[in-house]
């Protein structure tokens, strides 16, 4: 212990020595420093706050430019001008594919109007004797045709009546409806008169100046509607008129079957 003490007694003496206390510098020294590296500081933290800022600002309007420029189509308004265009292109295309399919069944389907023929006529009363009245009763068979071996056909609103001179001697007949399949002949039967028909002076006369010399010129009229049928297609109705012309021998007071003398074949409008 006693060999111990000194060196502690050295020890105490090294730290609380006043010499040692006077090299260390005064602490005004050490405020400038701390100043100038809080300034430094201040600012450097201050340049990394506004740095995002005016990056924010810089990008900003090429924000701005990419939200209006990034769907331009949304803003844009079409002018009436190019809509009318757009519709009137429509419209063409579709009246064109429209004409191109018409012509297409046509050329496959290729419709003819059907033929007619008068295959006999009887004459069952005639009596020119109460003018301007005619009273008549007369039966013609009548042969319709239908040439298309694709396409059938749909008789409605049917109608026949005799003519003589552009003028009716009997009222007119409704028939019923035909339906005629494809390529195939019908025989329709058709009675007519059996009324007074009022009629000229000049029809009256000839006829009785007709009968009297045993040739009778008439004509067979009829009327009505038709539609081609072909497949899944059907057309609209068309309006058909057939007149068939015949001369008949017919001699006063005869009743019944009268041969046909001449047939000139029956003319349709379709």
């Amino acid at each position: 212990m006693k060999k111990k003490l000194p060196l502690l007694q050295k020890r105490a003496s090294l730290v609380f020595e006043p010499s040692f206390l006077s090299s260390i510098p005064p602490l005004a020294d050490f405020i400038p420093l701390f100043s100038l590296g809080n300034f430094v500081e201040h600012h450097i933290c201050m340049a990394e706050e506004s740095q995002p800022q005016e990056e924010l600002q810089h990008h900003l309007p090429n924000m701005t430019e990419d939200k209006h420029t990034a769907h331009p189509h949304v803003h844009k308004r079409i002018s009436p001008r190019t809509l009318r265009r757009g519709i009137l292109a429509v419209i063409t295309a579709f009246l064109l594919l429209t004409a191109i399919a018409a012509v297409v069944v046509w050329l496959i389907y290729r419709p003819q109007n059907p033929k007619f023929a008068v295959v006999s006529a009887a004459v069952y009363g005639l009596n020119t004797t109460a003018p301007p009245f005619l009273e008549t009763s007369m039966q013609f068979t009548l042969l319709t045709r239908n040439p298309n071996r694709r396409v059938s056909l749909i008789y409605d609103r049917l109608t026949a009546a005799v003519q003589y001179r552009n003028q009716a001697i009997t009222q007119p007949v409704e028939l019923p409806p035909l339906f005629q399949e494809r390529h195939s002949s019908v025989v329709m039967l058709l009675a007519m008169g059996g009324g007074m028909v009022p009629v000229s002076k000049e029809v009256m006369e000839g006829v009785a100046a007709e009968e009297a010399y045993g040739v009778v010129g008439l004509r067979l009229v009829v009327m009505g509607m038709v539609r081609y049928n072909a497949a899944a297609i059907r057309t609209r109705r068309y309006a058909v008129h057939v007149r068939c012309d015949v001369l008949v021998g017919l001699k006063r007071g005869y009743a019944g079957q009268v041969p046909l003398l001449a047939n000139h074949g029956c003319v349709v409008d379709l």
